[in-house]
């Protein structure tokens, strides 16, 4: 029997230091350059974000993801999961350690479908961090339902024309390529009928028409882009993967990349709950500290509680992961924490918001963007509905119905069976009375 909730020590020295990396050295860089770590590094960030990066390469920490023959460390799910949990807490910290989104899920399909070329091509540069790519998937009309997708590349000779619109194609404006998931055979399945081509961003015929922006920033001034795809040549070799099996790559990238999202919801948590901690702690209302008022301590205990279930269940997702090497194995869990993560951020980053008062609802403080990720994270990678949907499909496989009129745990035949099984001694008891 092996249960064992410690990490070991080589390994925890190793997250202790990018603990104290990361609070010192990467997290003021989300003051100092905010929404700027998917622009290209260039003058003033690439002198001082390239050292950053040298010093995560010497401890052995760079894209941990991937194997040694990629240039990472091969930790796997449960290693990558503690440390994403620390990088979780700032915006640059993915980029300084080669695990960001979502290149890690790009560099994770092309490295396990991608031909020797293409690897060359795309995947080193990609994981030396000199380039950015971006996931063209999603369709204006159809969401991330596979089923109505329209956007067709059609066979012409040697080469394959892509026509069609994309939306919500993150880091697209200043991505070097794209994976784009098209129709290449519209008589057959969704799931059977599409592929995935890597296609350069400077090809003629892609039109950015617009970047979307989230809540709060300006109109095109976003970085998930509204695509137009007009009579875009590519050449056979573009092909990710063979024909058709675009459906199957999917489900391997998006499967790594919803438990990514997880293990770095954790520490923005963590952070939401730190600052709730130290504000109940600092200030004094109605006689005594927040600390001490019962609504305070409900808002901590709940906060604790919450964040450390969704822990666990991302952990042992992690090494369910490690342990099959089958993300179709570990679906069920998988979809469990997607469901799960939106509400556990929200929920903490509210009542953190709460407990700052007036303060926590400004611009001067973190809360309304971490509760506005909280959706945003209850839409990327797929819809909670969706999802819930999949962990109710997967849990009712282990079940069965009953044949008889009343359920199996129907009190009054539990009692009948249970004197029918120990009568004997029922009987001798009687006779003794």
């Amino acid at each position: 029997m092996a249960w064992d909730f410690e990490t070991d020590p080589d390994y925890q020295e190793q997250l202790d230091w990018a603990n104290e990396f990361v609070r010192e050295e990467v997290e003021p860089l989300d003051r100092i350059w905010p929404h700027q770590q998917f622009v290209p590094l260039d003058g003033a960030r690439r002198k001082a974000i390239d050292p950053l990066k040298d010093e995560v390469r010497k401890r052995g920490l760079w894209a941990t993801h991937l194997g040694p023959e990629l240039g990472g460390a091969g930790h796997g799910q449960l290693k990558l999961a503690l440390l994403n949990e620390i990088l979780g807490r700032s915006s640059w910290a993915p980029i300084v350690f080669g695990c960001q989104a979502p290149d890690t899920g790009n560099a994770e399909i092309i490295a396990h479908f991608g031909t020797e070329t293409q690897k060359e091509r795309y995947l080193r540069p990609l994981l030396e961090g000199e380039l950015f790519s971006s996931y063209s998937m999603t369709e204006p009309q159809a969401g991330a339902d596979p089923t109505l997708f329209e956007t067709r590349a059609t066979r012409d000779g040697d080469d394959w024309i892509i026509n069609g619109w994309k939306y919500f194609s993150s880091n697209a404006a200043t991505a070097s390529f794209l994976i784009v998931m098209v129709v290449t055979n519209p008589d057959v399945s969704a799931y059977k009928g599409m592929s995935m081509f890597l296609v350069p961003s400077d090809t003629p015929g892609i039109e950015i028409v617009r970047n979307v922006g989230l809540y709060g920033e300006p109109m095109n001034g976003g970085s998930h882009a509204l695509i137009k795809y007009t009579d875009v040549r590519v050449p056979a070799e573009a092909l990710l993967g063979g024909e058709g099996q675009a459906f199957a790559i999917a489900q391997t990238r998006l499967g790594g990349g919803r438990i990514h999202h997880a293990m770095r919801t954790i520490g923005l948590a963590q952070k939401a709950l730190d600052m709730m901690c130290e504000r109940a702690l600092s200030r004094v209302t109605a006689g005594g500290k927040l600390a001490d008022k019962q609504f305070v301590q409900g808002y901590i205990a709940d906060s604790y509680a919450q964040l450390k279930q969704f822990r666990l269940l991302v952990l042992y997702t992690a090494w369910e992961i490690d342990k099959y090497q089958d993300y179709q194995k570990v679906r069920k869990d998988i979809a469990a924490v997607k469901v799960v993560m939106p509400t556990v951020l929200h929920d903490i980053a509210w009542r953190a918001m709460q407990i700052h008062g007036a303060l926590g609802v400004t611009n001067e403080m973190p809360f309304l963007t971490m509760i506005h990720g909280a959706g945003v994270m209850g839409l990327a990678d797929g819809p909670t509905e969706v999802h819930k949907m999949t962990v109710a499909k997967q849990v009712l496989r282990d079940h069965s119905p009953t044949d008889d009129m009343w359920p199996t745990q129907w009190i009054p035949k539990l009692d009948a069976d249970a004197r029918e099984k120990y009568a004997e001694f029922l009987d001798h008891e009687a006779g003794n009375q």
